[in-house]
Formats: structure tokens, sequence, C-alpha cells
């Protein structure tokens, strides 16, 4: 068994006995033992009491922090004319049509967001196949199907989060940086879990939020209580 590193074992030690804590005791806890040598990213996991493998039962959705993700997002944009200069004009890294498909087809992929206007989809429903398995696939319901290509764009590049539960029924995100204050976290956190609440699904039955963990990247996970998080 290899031995743990002083980091680590610090990080484990701080976390012992720690479980179903306020949202800012964990926001504390996450941000003091996040030391690794880079900016670490602040992480939630949700387990919900959904299947989404039953479309009354999943859970999808967006959500605009108050206080951005910290994180660079490149943009990529299905447009032509008009609307691809738009796209350029409010930021998009890239910007293409059956070009831009060619290019994904090829398995470059390099954007953490994709969008498209609607004429695009018979385009990018082509690319089903490569773009839905990393939830990169335009879809109306969380704005990434629009012909306001500008607010499309600004909103990715401003610190919109999707989310979309996974078969498990888990959601998971990164919600900002250990830099960040922790007010600024704590905001982060609960803005995006009473977005989830928000998208609770008609077919979800009994219990919805069954366990909320937060963590950093480097860093070991503390439960957050229900009850807290729970309260907007």
């Amino acid at each position: 068994m290899a031995k743990l590193g002083k980091r680590t074992t610090a990080a484990r030690e701080a976390f012992a006995g720690k479980s179903n804590v306020t949202v800012g005791e964990a926001v504390a806890l996450v941000k003091a033992n996040a030391t690794a040598k880079f900016d670490e990213t602040v992480e939630i996991s949700m387990q919900l009491g959904v299947d989404p493998r039953h479309a009354d039962q999943m859970v999808r959705g967006v959500v605009s922090l108050p206080n951005g993700t910290g994180k660079s997002v490149r943009v990529a944009v299905f447009a032509r004319d008009a609307k691809a200069d738009e796209a350029k004009a409010a930021g998009a890294d890239i910007v293409g049509a059956e070009d831009l498909m060619e290019i994904v087809q090829g398995g470059t992929i390099d954007f953490d967001r994709c969008i498209a206007t609607p004429d695009m989809m018979p385009i990018v429903g082509r690319l089903g196949k490569v773009l839905g398995p990393r939830n990169l696939m335009p879809n109306p319901k969380v704005g990434t199907v629009t012909m306001d290509v500008k607010a499309a764009v600004e909103a990715a590049k401003g610190g919109e989060v999707q989310f979309k539960a996974e078969k498990a029924g888990v959601v998971h995100a990164g919600l900002g940086k250990s830099s960040f204050g922790e007010k600024e976290l704590i905001e982060n956190v609960r803005s995006f879990i009473g977005a989830v609440q928000k998208a609770r699904p008609s077919g979800a039955k009994g219990a919805y939020m069954k366990k909320i963990t937060l963590s950093s990247t480097m860093g070991p996970s503390v439960t957050v209580s229900i009850d807290d998080a729970a309260q907007e």
C-alpha cells in the first residue's frame, strides 16, 4: 500500500468525524484543506432519488452562478452568416457549420460548451454519438439551441453551469475555485442546489435529495446536511 503524503494525511485528519455539516461549514473545511500547488476547483456531488432512464425522472437544467466558476470556458457555435458573425463578436472561440462538424467528427473537440442556431441542428444531430456522451449536445431546454447566440455565448462565458443526472441519479459540477472567498463559494453552492431543487421532475417520488458532498479537486469530501442545503 502506498504511503500517504503529508498533505493528504493532514486533509484526512481534518475531515475525520465531520459529516452532515452545514453548507458554510463544508465550504470552510474544503477551502482550508485545498492545499495543492494549483487553484483547486470546489466540486459538488448530489445523489438524487431519481432514475434518469425514465423520461419523467430526468433532471436537467442550467444555472448562472452569482460569482462565476473561475474557469475559462471555450465555446463552440454552429451558425452561418450573420449569426456566425454575432457569435464571434460575443467571444465564441470556435464558429462554423459543416467545417466544424467535420472537425468534431475527426475527433477534435476543443471546447467546453456547444451552442447552435435551430437551422444548424440537422448538421449537429449527426454528432449525437460524439457530443452526447460528453454532455455537449446543444439542447433548447438549457438554452444552447437558440437564435440569441450573443446571449448564449455571454452566459456560457459568464459562469453558467449546466447539470444533468447521470445513470445512477448523480448530479455533479464545479462551483468555483478554492481561491474564492467563503461567502462567494457559499452563494454559488446554494444557488446550484436551489436550481437542482427547482428541476425536480414530476416522476420523482419520496426523498429527492439523498446525499450531498463537497470536495476540492485533490481533497477528500464532506457530506452536507440535507436540511441545511434545502434552505433558501
